[in-house]
């Protein structure tokens, strides 16, 4: 295989380095617009940060889904052991279960629990839940856990990354970087 072969096309690379730049912003929020004590209008900020961007990655996820199953990722090296691959297909399939279950659970609290999401109001997009305190909670419930499992795999995920591009420099990492290199069209 030639190493264009080997690489993500750009949009899937854009996809992934805009995702990641979200995501890297949103968990941050979600854990300090929660925080007793923090001032009103911050907290306000943080919430509708939160809520929206959490819009914006559901929409991308799903046109990341749907560009996928167009155009399946680039093969990963011959060399790489079957160990490594399992782990990475977990890893993605886990990356892409949560990056839809993160947002639909916030929706969920949020709307349950009789919040506006500001952008689909605005928009006139009706809730699609009903009111429901104990929805709400269990939505809540799903949305906690779910980040904490979301920052370890994020965590396992980078490392996997810094492993391949650091140590090992088998080409793994440079499948998805640099993010606007025209390579691999």
């Amino acid at each position: 295989m030639t190493p264009s072969t080997l690489r993500y096309r750009l949009p899937a690379r854009l996809f992934h380095w805009i995702m990641a730049i979200l995501v890297l912003a949103m968990l941050p929020a979600g854990v300090v617009m929660v925080q007793q004590g923090l001032d009103r209008s911050l907290q306000n900020t943080l919430f509708v940060f939160h809520k929206n961007v959490g819009v914006l990655l559901l929409m991308l996820v799903i046109a990341r889904a749907v560009y996928r199953w167009g155009h399946p990722p680039a093969a990963l090296p011959a060399e790489l052991p079957g160990w490594q691959r399992r782990i990475a297909g977990l890893s993605h399939a886990s990356l892409y279960a949560l990056l839809f279950i993160m947002p639909i659970a916030g929706y969920i609290r949020v709307k349950a629990g009789g919040f506006p999401i500001e952008t689909l109001d605005l928009l006139g997009v009706p809730s699609l839940v009903p009111r429901s305190d104990a929805l709400a909670e269990v939505a809540k419930t799903v949305h906690y856990f779910a980040a904490i499992l979301f920052a370890g795999v994020i965590a396992s995920h980078v490392a996997a990354a810094a492993y391949h591009g650091i140590i090992r420099r088998d080409g793994v990492f440079s499948r998805m970087w640099p993010p606007f290199s025209g390579r691999g069209g």
